[in-house]
């Protein structure tokens, strides 16, 4: 599965910050269970390497699992090693996007105007990432979508809940980036799968 197949098969994006391996398996798990085909473990989480080649392991075959956070080149590096397939960023770095490219991975890197939006995808983005979203508005993206470039998907991230989905979605988004309102640190897998299920059907 590539991004793009995963992305139409399910337009959510699991951030899982603050993971520790130890609890990566069960919880790809759970969210592939739920419907997830999009997995994120950021890079300033515990030992985040290890939890994403553990969750590569584990649903790899059946998700697209990768790192956020990537600010560097040598970072990509890292999560291709690791059998990440996805590098999500928080900002457009063209350096980054390219490094990206080149290994063969998706590049979704984040963007707030038009300039970051078009320098990211001049670069070689698979996605971009709006980013942080609560900043911004869907009547915002709207606008901005009249100008992108057509068929470049954005992924909306930053205070995603479940009653939000629509009102972005008729705006552009093509999916979106779910933090704290899916997972936090510690959680029990039955709250995450709750979690999980709303926002399954509120994608739907």
């Amino acid at each position: 599965m590539d991004f793009a197949s995963a992305l139409e098969q399910c337009p959510l994006v699991a951030i899982l910050r603050g993971i520790r391996p130890e609890e990566a398996a069960a919880a790809g798990e759970v969210l592939v269970d739920s419907g997830f085909t999009l997995i994120e473990v950021p890079l300033n989480s515990p030992d985040p390497l290890r939890s994403i080649e553990i969750l590569a392991g584990a649903v790899g075959d059946r998700a697209v699992v990768g790192a956020g956070t990537v600010l560097s080149c040598s970072q990509v590096t890292d999560v291709a090693a690791a059998g990440g397939r996805l590098i999500v960023s928080p900002n457009t770095d063209a350096a980054v996007i390219t490094a990206t490219v080149a290994a063969g991975l998706a590049s979704v890197p984040g963007f707030l105007t038009p300039s970051e939006a078009f320098a990211a995808h001049a670069a070689g983005a698979t996605a971009l990432k709006y980013f942080p979203a609560e900043a911004s508005s869907p009547h915002i993206l709207k606008a901005l979508k009249t100008v992108l470039p057509s068929g470049v998907p954005v992924i909306v991230t930053g205070g995603i809940t479940p009653d939000k989905l629509a009102l972005w979605r008729a705006s552009g988004a093509s999916g979106f980036g779910l933090g704290g309102a899916l997972y936090r640190p510690g959680m029990a897998l039955g709250e995450l799968k709750r979690h999980a299920d709303d926002f399954v059907a509120a994608s739907r």
